[in-house]
């Protein structure tokens, strides 16, 4: 492992609730963005990658259950399918608790291609529940899934930068 990624590991200060909770409303907000053309197609997921983090770094507090209460908000939220967002969240916790120990084992640029099948599955779950309920399904919606995984390497940065403890009590 790279020392960069080890020193993050060891000096982040803990999650707290609200913390954990404020990431998660901030990246519902993210999904509400208005997005339309190209900017749809490209559209990445920014709840199931704040979830993934979470349920990678901290996963004996955010896991299935969290997933599925986010998934159902997003729901009712997007006006979406009941339970669409929900099923997809949850088998997307399943997959980053099971794996959380060996995606963390891997620097950023190698968990890229560790969360990349996560993403992806999260993905063909939205594609199966839309194709059962309209008998067809959008291809480029998985464009989404690339720009995503993408998206891995700042959205963790930004939030272990987040988490890692001031010089001074007293410094913003």
């Amino acid at each position: 492992m790279s020392n960069a990624l080890v020193k993050d590991q060891e000096f982040l200060l803990p999650a707290s609730g609200l913390f954990i909770a404020l990431s998660l409303c901030v990246s519902v907000l993210l999904d509400w963005l208005p997005w339309s053309g190209w900017g749809l197609i490209i559209k990445p997921d920014f709840v199931a990658l704040v979830l993934l983090y979470w349920c990678t770094h901290k996963p004996y507090r955010v896991g299935i259950g969290i997933a599925w209460m986010v998934g159902i908000f997003a729901d009712v939220a997007d006006a979406s399918l009941f339970g669409q967002h929900a099923l997809a969240y949850a088998v997307l916790a399943f997959g980053g608790t099971v794996l959380h120990r060996r995606i963390q084992m891997f620097d950023l640029r190698q968990q890229t291609m560790q969360i990349f099948p996560l993403l992806l599955i999260t993905y063909v779950v939205y594609a199966l529940v839309h194709w059962q309920v309209s008998h067809f399904v959008v291809w480029e919606y998985f464009i989404g899934c690339v720009v995503s995984t993408a998206l891995w390497i700042p959205m963790t940065v930004l939030l272990q930068n987040l988490r890692r403890p001031r010089s001074d009590p007293n410094e913003l």
